[in-house]
């Protein structure tokens, strides 16, 4: 279906009340048309309208004029850089972005997250938590067993000793 006729679907639905259907089809517009600023910005009032100021402030993230509270329960409900970068739902690079502020503002997350998981990423191979976590977890696997072998040995050694001191 064409934007111009989705959109007109959308405005009907919201005339007639149907918020949570003109939400659903803003956000598969948005994921359609990842650089249409517009079409984020009516998700964010749609979101407004069910008083929901972090997903609001989530869709309005790259507007200059987005309001603070929004963007900050946005910031605190995506607290890490990988799922601010997810939760933007960007495609491309920043160059595609309407304005310059947008293209500032996906930069400083696309660098944040390059030093958050200590390599280059961009928007179309964003680590997830789980990605960073499974490193991180694997390392902690491998000190808990080699902790473990190591106290293993420590226990075959002591019982060695046992052993032949009871034969002597």
């Amino acid at each position: 279906m064409p934007l111009r006729d989705t959109l007109a679907r959308v405005d009907a639905d919201l005339a007639a009340g149907r918020v949570p259907v003109a939400r659903q089809r803003l956000r598969g517009l948005v994921s359609s048309f990842p650089d249409d600023l517009t079409l984020r910005r009516r998700l964010a009032e749609t979101y407004r309208l069910y008083g929901e100021p972090a997903e609001a402030g989530r869709w309005m993230y790259l507007e200059q004029d987005r309001d603070t509270a929004e963007t900050s329960a946005f910031e605190a409900r995506y607290h890490s850089a990988q799922r601010r970068m997810r939760a933007l739902a960007w495609r491309g690079g920043e160059s595609l972005a309407a304005t310059a502020f947008a293209q500032k503002q996906l930069s400083a997350v696309r660098a944040a997250c390059s030093e958050a998981t200590g390599r280059p990423v961009d928007w179309d191979t964003v680590p997830s938590d789980e990605e960073q976590d499974g490193r991180q977890s694997n390392l902690a696997g491998a000190l808990a067993g080699a902790g473990c072998l190591l106290a293993l040995l420590a226990f075959m050694a002591i019982w060695v000793n046992g052993v032949v001191a009871l034969f002597d």
